[in-house]
Formats: structure tokens, sequence, C-alpha cells
């Protein structure tokens, strides 16, 4: 049988084409660099002895490529051999970030792993919003709403590539208000000097109290739930910590409900 070649979509258009075809005899992979044969097999649909359809072939592609490795996928057979071309994406070398100060480079690329975006991890196009998006919650999380991410992908030898990424902090938003409701037993200033956030005054324009930042909003709702339970109200709790921000991302609007239950 001459030897013939088909991607995907030629399985999709070409009906029949290989349903005269003998069983498989062996399967052979070409083009793979970093990703072990044994891999692939493992999630091929078809073996040997196999009889191969329009469906199985196509099948076969589909899960090649739902691997995530490879950018490119060839089926095809010579004689009774089924010979599945592929070609890999590129891995990552480097990650470098530049311009950061408020966050370390090593949280930053801390949370990029987290998020399955490291060096040695395969690189799509998807991962380059997928990264920004991770530092935008990073410095968001610091209440740098107007921080922004820029990212460069440089191609190196053996299918790899090296991604430059460059930020602008930007600068921290300023609490301009904060209501507690719902609060009977103490009043609003007596909860608001048990956290740690203050709105924006003349004071906090040098002590930087009145910069957001979640994890200190997380402490001091903390604070306002031990107050009231050293003080017997067992059941209490903050129903709702909202943040809204003002239209140029400057300002922060911080708004607690709370249900004190009964002491």
């Amino acid at each position: 049988m001459p030897r013939s070649w088909m991607l995907v979509l030629l399985v999709l258009i070409q009906p029949g084409l290989l349903i005269a075809a003998t069983k498989i005899d062996d399967i052979r992979i070409e083009g793979l660099q970093r990703v072990s044969a044994d891999s692939v097999f493992a999630i091929l649909p078809l073996r040997v002895g196999d009889t191969p359809s329009e469906a199985l072939v196509a099948q076969t592609v589909r899960e090649i490529f739902r691997s995530g490795n490879f950018q490119d996928v060839e089926v095809g057979l010579d004689d009774s051999v089924l010979v599945i071309k592929v070609a890999e994406r590129p891995s990552i070398s480097e990650i470098s970030i530049e311009g950061n100060k408020a966050i370390r480079s090593e949280d930053l690329l801390e949370g990029l792993e987290k998020q399955g975006m490291a060096e040695g991890r395969v690189f799509q196009r998807a991962t380059l919003e997928g990264m920004r998006r991770e530092l935008a919650r990073q410095y968001s999380s610091q209440g740098r709403y107007d921080a922004t991410v820029t990212t460069d992908v440089v191609a190196e030898p053996r299918n790899r590539v090296a991604i430059d990424i460059v930020v602008d902090e930007g600068k921290p938003a300023r609490i301009k208000q904060i209501n507690i409701v719902g609060n009977r037993a103490f009043s609003d200033q007596e909860l608001l000097e048990r956290m740690e956030l203050r709105a924006r005054g003349f004071f906090t324009a040098f002590n930087g109290k009145n910069k957001y930042a979640r994890e200190k909003l997380s402490g001091d709702i903390e604070n306002i739930e031990a107050y009231y339970r050293d003080r017997g109200y067992i059941r209490f709790r903050v129903a709702a910590a909202n943040v809204s921000l003002g239209p140029r991302k400057d300002s922060v609007y911080i708004s607690i409900t709370v249900e004190e239950g009964e002491r």
C-alpha cells in the first residue's frame, strides 16, 4: 500500500479513507522531543491489532491535542504501520519579572506556578493571558487596581521560549469610607477602632492605614468577630464584606454587614 498521510481535516471530509485498512501491526510516533512516547501511547484509543476507522483516527487526533502538549498532529498509514506525526508546543525556559517593588518576584512566580505557569511547563498563547490575570489578581489583593502587566515572548533554541514580564504597579487605592451595618450593641466608632484599616484622613496619609489590602480587611474582620465573642456574642458573624471601587480605581468603599445574634 503506498504511503498516505492525512490531517484530521481530511479524516472529516474523506469518509471511508481508512475503512479498508488492514489491522495495525505497529504504531510509530515521530517528532517527539520533550514528551515521552509512553505518555502519548497511554492516551491513544488505537492499539496494535486494531483496525482503524475514521472515528478512531479522529478520536486519536482529539486525544493527542487534548493533552495540551502539541500544536500539530498528523495521522497516516505506512503499509500496516500507523504513523503519528506530532509537533510539540514549546516549553518555558525562563520567566523574568521587572518593575515590581511592592510584591517580591518570588511571590509573583509562586502565584504563577500555582496556576500551572512555570519554567519547564508547556507554553501556549493562552498562557500569556493567564499570566496577566494572575498577576493582576495579586496586585488587586494589595489594592493596586490600576497595575498593568506587559509580556514579551522570546523564541530560544530547542523549541523553548523565554517570557519577559514588565509590571507597572500603579498606586494603591485609598480607603474613602468604611460603613458597618447591623450593629446595635456597639457603635460604629467602637468597632472601627478594632480595625487596622482606616478611611482617608489627615493622619492616615502619613501612616498608610488608608491603603487597602485584602489581607488587612480579612484580619480586621477577625478582630471584630473576636471583639463580639469575647463579650458573649457567641453566634455573632460577619454576613458580608463588600468592597467597591471609585470610577478612577484610586478610592475604595468598604461595607461590612454584621449579624450580632443573642448574647
